[in-house]
Parts: structure tokens; C-alpha cells; sequence
């Protein structure tokens, strides 16, 4: 093994961004041989009359800067415009098995695709098809189907409003509700778990809030890999005097110590600005306790006379809150200090910060949601902060921080398992067909369709379905069941190696690329993670002439599989104008005059009637709701269990992997890593470095099993390990979910340290 591509541990010291940040995005674009072109790109990114970045759903500042982007868009921007190509000769060279055998960061160097293919079985490999024929074998799949309920249709956050509306149209005029999306995976719990706290399954910021804040607690986010805009306002609020409560299993260096690469006077004299006030080192699963803590404390507070609740919010506007003290003042400090892993003295000093403030956002991301408990977990989020008022007022609210550009989007415009039978009317109104009533599949149950054969075809519109999911080598062999797969996506990816019996793969105008239609130049809007809507308009020519727009085929998949369909697919492929009017007749209460809204620069806010005190539940209050007990997931009875969370590197997104490097975290060249308390690492006799397996506590029957990880000695509480997703999925079991949301609970998997069989070569540690 040569030095160069030796697996290697350095400590990173430096602050996050700065000329990291600034290195890594000259660097990616060399790489991807568009040094040019990506920066005219980069100049276009998030600017009024560009397009959006497709990397994170973070809203663009009301005042634009001339470079409105952050590393990780640079890199997303790259890998699109990049000049490798994935074109009929490299199909050509190589077998699907041989592919398979690759790694997800190999797959993704190889550049975009080019035209559409067709796996054939007699060799193994994918081969030319035309898009007529493509789209005449979508059609004469589903067709033959027993049932619509027997195909399951997937989408990724990256597709626009105007194509994941058409797909919600046409999939419900096919029959079926079956619509697995990547929100599943992630911030499910927020959409389900908020609608009966306060009347919508969204957050209730705008980004001005962050300047009227007196507090912020970020909760289980790394905001420097996953969201690392959202820094500037962390920056600004800290250069105020804001505390910032960074409540994570693991300390994240953004989150520790920042350089904005766009101030010229920290980026010239070296400087930083640190950022959060107060670390909570929370066990993972610990965060119940930790919110039930502070609400004690209010509570405790208050009857010592102390104004620590806003009675006024409460008598107004709320409804449970004599359960929710009961259950909270039933909790003793012992237990909650227990499971959190995190002292009385520090709980009561965070609390204290949260009463002194008098408006707080609370901002969190996955390490809430994907637990067993959490679209409750999300509850317990709004309940704290109804407890002080934090609602319709500047500066206060909750801030669900999203992934996927338009995965908040996308469920706004019609892709869900679950739609409302209101929707379900306007829906039958506006377009004349009778949609289906029955809820349908979420991405678990799609997986259990698959596995138990009465699921035949799978369409992804965009995304890693097969690599993203849970429990791998299961759904690798339930998806192989399939009559079809049919995979809608920019670059090759793992998904496309998992195939059925026919599959296809379909390439697309990437976001960044200009969508040119027989009515000539079209455009596409996105929605941010609080709620504006921008439009997007691509500036490169596409990658080759024989990519089609998402939305061309979505509507010629519609025609191919619904002749007789009265719905003018024809005129909607070419005129996307046309679609947002019909967006807006479904919902008249957010989009009306859509298409004029739209003609402003800077897009539109979605209304949030929280933001108004308004509250559309049942009982039209907000809605404390309990939550039993401290456990955020099953307890297991065994000390040697250890709680895994699965992680994105710093040079990764999502299932896209850049490289095999995570900067911030000082690890390169290798990607099988757990990080691991020193102290964990002694009670099992492990030096730094040791190379290790890892299986999960499963009483289903199936082992899960995961070899050759290299453990490093990092800050993790007790009890707590975290390494690399989606290489870790294997570990995760199909059935260990939320039961409200369906999400897999990846960042809370029980697992056990097993002796490694794999003649791993342990890593070099420096400094």
C-alpha cells in the first residue's frame, strides 16, 4: 500500500470552512476538470435568475451575496458538470456483477450518464435503448399488473415541484397511493409528529428569526457538513451575544470553531469566530431525558414564583398541559441523569439559558428523528417550546433542518403514502379521475412488498434507493425479485446494480442544466427547508442531447401506461407554466397565482400559520402531547451493548460519496471506521486501531453482521459508537422503526463488538 493511499488518522485542529472550505472547492472542480465552468456555475448558484443548489435545503439570505454557495455545494455543482462520462463504452467494458464490485465513490468518479440502457441478461450488461421503447416497456409492465397496489414509486428530494406533482398526478390516476420517498428516511417523524402538535408537518422559521433570536439550541445536526450555510447565521448570532446550545453525541468542529470563507478579514488574518456557548454531550437516545429535564426545571421554577412559563400562550393557545407537568414532574433527576449521560448541574444550566431567552429556535436534524421514539421525540421539541410561548412571535420557533433541496417540496405538492382525503377531492376536481382512497406503501413497507413478492415494479425518480435503505443484504435480494426497476437519475449509483428481471436507466437534465421543451426555454421551483419557493433555471447546455427533463418523462411514462388518459400530457411536457396553474387550482390556499408569485426574484413564502397562532388541528390548539417514560428507542439488557449512529463524512451527501476522506473528523483514505470512547475501547480490550466486527441484537431471526472496521479513540460518550453510512446499513434492521413515522431508526442501532475475520490492514494515526 503506497503512502499516498494509506488509511490515516490526523487530529483536525483548525477551525471548520476557511481556506479548508476555500481548497477543497478549487480542488473539486480540478478534479472534475470544470475548474471554468463550475465557477461560471458557482456564480449562478442560488442567485435570482440562476438555479438552486441541489445539494441542501438550506433558504438563500434575503440580501444575495455574489457567492450564495458553500463547499459542499461546490461539490455537488462539480460532480454534475463534470466532463466524465458514463457513455455506452463503459457498458460496453464492463458487467453489472463486475460493477457491483466497485465501490459507491468509484461509481460516482465515472461521470454522468448519457443515454438510456436496458439490462440484458443473456450478458449481464446494460445496453442501448431508445426512449420510445424504454418508455413502451414502463408502460407494458405496469399494464400487466394484477394490481396499481403491486408497483411502488419512489422519489428523491431533488426532483422540482412541477415534475413531483405530474408524478403524484399520474401514479394516483394508475391506482395507487405507493409513494416511498427519501423524506421517509429522514425527516418523516417532523412531518407526522408536528401535524398534531401544531396543524403542520413543518418548521415555523423564516431565516430572519435567526437574527431576532435571543437563543438557538441546535439539536443531533451537524450543521458544517450537512447544512454549512446555515453557519453564517450561527456566525452572525455568536458575533451578537446569542448562546448557542450545541446539544450532539459528537463535538463537530463547525459547530466548535468557524471561519466564513466569504469574510475577507477572517479568511486574511486567520481568525474565527467559536460558536456554540454551552456542548451537551448526550448518550445517544439520551435527548428525551434531556428535554424532560429542562421542562422540570420550568416547572420547578415556576412554583418557586419564578415567571419561567408564558401562561398567557398557554391558557390562549395550548391544550395537555396539565399531562404534560404530570408526566414531566413525574420523572426523577436520578433517571433522567441516568439515561442522558449528562449532569442535573448542566441540564439546570441550559434551562436557564432557555427561560432567560425570551425567543428561542430550537433547529435540529436527524440525530432526533431517526429513533424509535422520534416523531415523538419531535413533540417533546414543540412542547418545550410552547412551555415559553416560542411561537408566532420574532426570533422563536422549530426549525426541522432537511436534507434534499425540495424533499419539504415534494410533500407539499402531492408525494405521500398518506394524503389527506381533502387533497384526495381537489385532486378528483381539478383533473376528473376518482384517485385511490387507501393509504399506501412507505419505503419499510415498499421493502416488505418486495421481499414478500407482491410488490413487481419499482420506479425511482432519482436517488440511491438500494443503497439508502435499511437491513442491505435483505432488500438487495427483495428488490432482485422484481419484475422491473427502473432507475430516473444523473449519475450511475448503486441502485442501478440492483435490478429485476427488466430494468432500465434513464438519464436526466441535471438541475443545473438548461430544460428546453417544444414551447421553448422552461423553468423549475424549489422549496426550501422553511418554506420559500424560488424558481430555478439551469445555465449549462446538457451533458449530451439524449437526456430528457424529469418531467418529460414522468409524462411520457403517463402516456405510455395510460392511453386513455382526458389529461393533456403532452401540453404540460412542454409548457411547465401549465402545471403551475394546475398546482394552484389543487392548492388554492398556498399557490394561488402561482405563476405571477413565481415572476418575482425572490420567489414567496408558503404560508405557516403557527407563524400567526393559527393552529389547523382537530381541537384548532397547539397540542402538548406525552411521551412515557425517558427511552428514546427499546432498551436492550446487555452492558456490552453499544448504541451505533450512522454518519455522513464531510465529503460525502447523502449515499454520494466525494471521497473516502472526512476532513473535519482527520480521517482519509478509508471509510470503514467506528469512532469509539477510549474508555468503551478499554473494556473491550481494544487498542487504537484494532480492527473489528460489529453485529446487531436481533431477535428476527437474521444476523447482521458488518467486518473489518478500523476503531478510532474519539470524544463519544459511554455506550455511544458512530461510523459511516450507507456502508453501516447492513446493521440496521428492517423492522427496527418509528412506529408513528416508519422511519429506520439509524442513528440508535443496539449493536455488540464481535471478533474480526477479515484480514484488515489497521490505519496509521498521526499526531
Amino acid at each position: 500500500m503506497s503512502k499516498e493511499k494509506e488509511a490515516l488518522f490526523k487530529p483536525y485542529h483548525h477551525p471548520a470552512g476557511g481556506w479548508g472550505a476555500a481548497g477543497a472547492t478549487a480542488k473539486v472542480l480540478m478534479e472534475q476538470s470544470v475548474l471554468v465552468k463550475g465557477s461560471r456555475g458557482l456564480l449562478s448558484m442560488n442567485q435570482p435568475g440562476g438555479f438552486k443548489c441541489p445539494s441542501c435545503a438550506f433558504p438563500d439570505a434575503d440580501h444575495h451575496k455574489k457567492l450564495e454557495f458553500c463547499e459542499n455545494g461546490a461539490k455537488a455543482l462539480a460532480h454534475e458538470a463534470t466532463k466524465a462520462r458514463v457513455a455506452r463504452a463503459f457498458f460496453e467494458k464492463y458487467t453489472v456483477t463486475e460493477l457491483m464490485e466497485q465501490s459507491d465513490y468509484w461509481l460516482e468518479m465515472q461521470g454522468r450518464l448519457t443515454e438510456p440502457m436496458q439490462y440484458d441478461p443473456k450478458t449481464d450488461k446494460y445496453i442501448p435503448v431508445s426512449w420510445d421503447d424504454a418508455f413502451a416497456l414502463i408502460g407494458q409492465h405496469l399494464q400487466a399488473l394484477d394490481s396499481p397496489n403491486q408497483a411502488e414509486f419512489y422519489t428523491s428530494g431533488r426532483t422540482a415541484n412541477e415534475t413531483a406533482f405530474l408524478y403524484s398526478i399520474f401514479i394516483r390516476e394508475y391506482g395507487t397511493n405507493n409513494f416511498p420517498d427519501c423524506s421517509n428516511m429522514c425527516h418523516e417523524p417532523s412531518s407526522r409528529g408536528l401535524m398534531p402538535a401544531i396543524g403542520i408537518g413543518k418548521g415555523t422559521i423564516v431565516l430572519a428569526d435567526f437574527e431576532h433570536a435571543e437563543a438557538i439550541f441546535v439539536i443531533g445536526q451537524n450543521t458544517g457538513t450537512n447544512s454549512p450555510r446555515m453557519m453564517t447565521s450561527l456566525v452572525d448570532a455568536r458575533k451578537r451575544g446569542v448562546p448557542i446550545v450545541l446539544i450532539n453525541p459528537m463535538p463537530e468542529r463547525a459547530l466548535i470553531r468557524f471561519t466564513e470563507p466569504q469574510d475577507m478579514l477572517q479568511m486574511a488574518t486567520f481568525g474565527s469566530t467559536p460558536i456554540s456557548s454551552e456542548f451537551v454531550h448526550v448518550r445517544i437516545g439520551g435527548d428525551l431525558a434531556i428535554f424532560k429535564g429542562m421542562m422540570k426545571v420550568l416547572f420547578e421554577a415556576e412554583d418557586a414564583g419564578e415567571a419561567a412559563l408564558d401562561r398567557d400562550f398557554i391558557n390562549q393557545h395550548t391544550a395537555g398541559f396539565d399531562a404534560l407537568r404530570a408526566d414531566v414532574t413525574g420523572c426523577s433527576w436520578s433517571d433522567i441523569t441516568r439515561i442522558s449521560g449528562i449532569s442535573e448541574e448542566q441540564i439546570r444550566r441550559i434551562a436557564g439559558i432557555y427561560q432567560k431567552s425570551r425567543a428561542t429556535v430550537i433547529c435540529y436534524g436527524m440525530g432526533i428523528t431517526q429513533h424509535q421514539e422520534g416523531a415523538r421525540l419531535v413533540q417533546q421539541i414543540a412542547s418545550l417550546l410552547m412551555l415559553r410561548g416560542n411561537f408566532g412571535k420574532p426570533g422563536a420557533g422549530v426549525a426541522p433542518i432537511r436534507g434534499h433541496s425540495n424533499v419539504q417540496g415534494d410533500r407539499t405538492v402531492g408525494i405521500d403514502e398518506k394524503p389527506t382525503q381533502d387533497y384526495l377531492d381537489r385532486v378528483r376536481d381539478v383533473f376528473g379521475f376518482e384517485p385511490p382512497r387507501e393509504h399506501g406503501h412507505h419505503v419499510v413497507e415498499a421493502l416488505e412488498a418486495m421481499e414478500a413478492g407482491t410488490a413487481k415494479v419499482f420506479i425511482g425518480l432519482g436517488g440511491n434507493f438500494a443503497r439508502a435503505v435499511p437491513d442491505t443484504e435483505r432488500s438487495y435480494a427483495a428488490m432482485a425479485k422484481l419484475n422491473l426497476t427502473v432507475g430516473i437519475a444523473t449519475k450511475l449509483n448503486r441502485g442501478h446494480l440492483i435490478h429485476g428481471r427488466d430494468a432500465l436507466i434513464l438519464p436526466v437534465v441535471a438541475r443545473s442544466e438548461i430544460i428546453r421543451t417544444a414551447a421553448g426555454e422552461q423553468f423549475v421551483t424549489i422549496e426550501d427547508a422553511m418554506s420559500n419557493v424560488t424558481a430555478s433555471r439551469g445555465v449549462f447546455e446538457p451533458v449530451t442531447p439524449d437526456v430528457l427533463p424529469e418531467t418529460e418523462i414522468v409524462c411520457r411514462m403517463a402516456m405510455a401506461t395510460l392511453p386513455n388518459s382526458k389529461i393533456p400530457w403532452d401540453r404540460y411536457m412542454a409548457d411547465y407554466g401549465l402545471i403551475r396553474d394546475k398546482i394552484a387550482e389543487v392548492y388554492p390556499a398556498i399557490y394561488s397565482d402561482f405563476s405571477e408569485r413565481i415572476k418575482d426574484p425572490k420567489g414567496f413564502h408558503l404560508d405557516i400559520p403557527p407563524r400567526h397562532r393559527i393552529w389547523k388541528t382537530p381541537n384548532g390548539k397547539a397540542n402538548f402531547l406525552v411521551l412515557p417514560g425517558l427511552e428514546a428507542n427499546v432498551p436492550v439488557d446487555d452492558k456490552a451493548m453499544l448504541r451505533l449512529a450512522t454518519i455522513r463524512s464531510h465529503d460525502q451527501y447523502n449515499t454520494t460519496i466525494y471521497s473516502n476522506n472526512d476532513r473535519y473528523r482527520g480521517v482519509y483514505n478509508n471509510r470503514l471506521v467506528i469512532f469509539m470512547n477510549r474508555d468503551d475501547m478499554k473494556d473491550r480490550e481494544l487498542e487504537n486501531g484494532a480492527v473489528i466486527g460489529l453485529e446487531t441484537y436481533s431477535d428476527d431471526g437474521y444476523r447482521r453482521y458488518v467486518d473489518g472496521l478500523t476503531v478510532i479513540d474519539y470524544p463519544m460518550p459511554r455506550g455511544a459508537i458512530a461510523g459511516y453510512y450507507p456502508e453501516l446499513n447492513p446493521l440496521l434492521p428492517l423492522g427496527y422503526f418509528d412506529g408513528v413515522s416508519g422511519t429506520p431508526a439509524a442513528k440508535s442501532i443496539p449493536v455488540r463488538v464481535v471478533p474480526s475475520v477479515a484480514s484488515g490492514v489497521p490505519m496509521r494515526f498521526a499526531g
